[in-house]
């Protein structure tokens, strides 16, 4: 019995390249484990089986013709956010649940150039909004390692596909944590880059200032692999940066020697966002095994990252109810059955199609904006949004990456924070801040508390994310947390 979920990207394209297995057989042995799984987690909203059947034979012959990309005929997962050709782009809401793209997002064509093969869309909190994956329109998705737990969110169900080894890898996008947080609570390896790095043209908008796709992955190399796939310039994307990409693998082996990793004071005294204490300690282990590897572990202080929360919460609902606006029963998407007039059309459109957790943002975000708060509100935010970025700008004088913990605590139970908005909205306190900031940061798996993945975060100087990878992938080099699989699915 082939046993090819178990190999990383990096494995299973040098198996590919070397005519050891055919695309066609990688991409059915993954959709029969995605039939035969995937009932217990939910973490696919559609699976495309004809369309990666397809691509898969195309890529067996780009790989017989030889000179072929490195990805070329592997199987990847797409979070439902990213619009594709001819495929239900739903962003996990009823809103969109009717919804066939008429063209691909620029990360989708990036990915099919490198030879990708899509098996399908995975699941996702309701355009984006959410941090355990709960508010999806098509029900909740569950963690491999504990079925009864959340996988986090937003890109929950990408997050779980990759640690029940249903894809080799997924994208996912970050606004405020989510792919750092699910990569975490899932135990794989996640990458949110520098903002402008990844084009957002065809990436279903949440908060326009904040979003950016990335890679998640069972390892930093595949990441890597990933993120060159991804990675670059697009003119259809006004916030895309023009720079080139570096090749994201070369540098993986790097000895550590003299790295500076800063520790924030504020997100290791954590007292409000109810730290963990066996959380902490597993990431001070691993601090302790970077400093064997000769990295120098130096105290920093991040003074406004307290702000972050608040700052977050009124910046990203203010550009989501801009963003949301498009919604309104018009032009596509879900309509109210018979509307009296527009005015009815466009209430009853959106609060029907539209969930809780959706219209509670385009709220505040619509209060944050009115005449008479603007400045109070939104303006205040984004002064503050400075003062948190020079906080890192400053720290990035004297280190070259700073660690901390992802979040903090290990996955909870699915409903157990849906009553309480603000519990929920915690468990981003130390993901958030990279966000506003615009800085490249990952996940990395480090061990276990309960039986339950622990996250470590990793973040970078802006466009850094080579070195990030690197950091990442010497400590996979003499650690095996990255391999490990939730019982239920080896």
């Amino acid at each position: 019995m082939s046993m090819y979920h178990t190999k990383t990207v990096t494995e299973l394209s040098a198996m590919l390249q070397a005519g050891e297995v055919s695309s066609v057989e990688l991409t059915r042995y993954f959709l029969d484990r995605i039939k035969n799984s995937d009932d217990k987690l939910n973490s696919f909203i559609t699976v495309c089986e004809e369309q990666a059947l397809a691509q898969a034979r195309e890529s067996d012959e780009k790989l017989k013709a030889g000179n072929a990309p490195a990805l070329t005929g592997v199987p990847v997962a797409h979070k439902d956010i990213f619009c594709t050709d001819g495929v239900k782009t739903s962003c996990g809401s009823k809103m969109l649940d009717n919804f066939i793209s008429p063209y691909d997002a620029t990360v989708i064509t990036n990915m099919r150039k490198a030879g990708v093969v899509m098996l399908g869309k995975t699941n996702m909190d309701e355009f984006a909004m959410g941090s355990s994956n709960e508010t999806s329109y098509y029900g909740a998705v569950k963690n491999p390692w504990n079925l009864k737990a959340v996988p986090g969110g937003s890109s929950g169900g990408s997050a779980s596909a990759v640690a029940a080894r249903l894809a080799p890898a997924s994208t996912g996008t970050d606004t405020g944590g989510s792919i750092r947080q699910p990569a975490a609570f899932c135990g794989i390896t996640g990458l949110k880059p520098t903002y402008g790095r990844v084009s957002r043209f065809g990436m279903i908008a949440f908060a326009s200032s904040l979003d950016q796709a990335g890679p998640m992955g069972q390892s930093a190399s595949d990441c890597a692999l990933l993120l060159n796939a991804m990675a670059g310039f697009d003119e259809k994307d006004s916030t895309s940066i023009e720079k080139s990409v570096p090749d994201y693998s070369a540098d993986l082996d790097e000895p550590l020697a003299g790295l500076k990793i800063g520790l924030p004071k504020e997100y290791f005294d954590h007292k409000e966002g109810g730290m963990n204490a066996d959380v902490e300690a597993t990431v001070k282990t691993a601090l302790e095994q970077y400093k064997s590897m000769g990295a120098e572990l130096i105290e920093i202080e991040l003074p406004n990252s307290n702000l972050s929360v608040p700052v977050y919460y009124v910046v990203a609902p203010a550009e989501c109810s801009a963003n949301l606006s498009r919604f309104d029963g018009v032009r596509y998407g879900y309509r109210c059955e018979d509307p009296k007039d527009l005015n009815d059309l466009y209430t009853r459109s959106r609060g029907e199609g539209f969930g809780a957790e959706v219209q509670r943002r385009i709220m505040v975000g619509a209060y944050a904006l009115s005449s008479g708060y603007y400045d109070a509100y939104y303006l205040k935010a984004q002064q503050l949004r400075h003062l948190i970025s020079d906080d890192f700008k400053k720290a990035y004088e004297k280190v070259d990456v700073i660690m901390a913990p992802v979040t903090p605590e290990t996955a909870f139970n699915i409903g157990e924070k849906t009553d309480d908005p603000i519990s929920m909205y915690l468990s981003d306190i130390f993901t958030i801040a990279v966000n506003l900031a615009g800085i490249p940061a990952m996940s990395i798996p480090v061990g276990f508390v309960e039986g339950m993945p622990v996250g470590m975060q990793i973040m970078g100087n802006y466009f850094e994310e080579a070195k990030l990878l690197n950091v990442a992938h010497q400590y996979q080099q003499q650690t095996d947390w990255h391999k490990q699989m939730p019982e239920e699915f080896k």
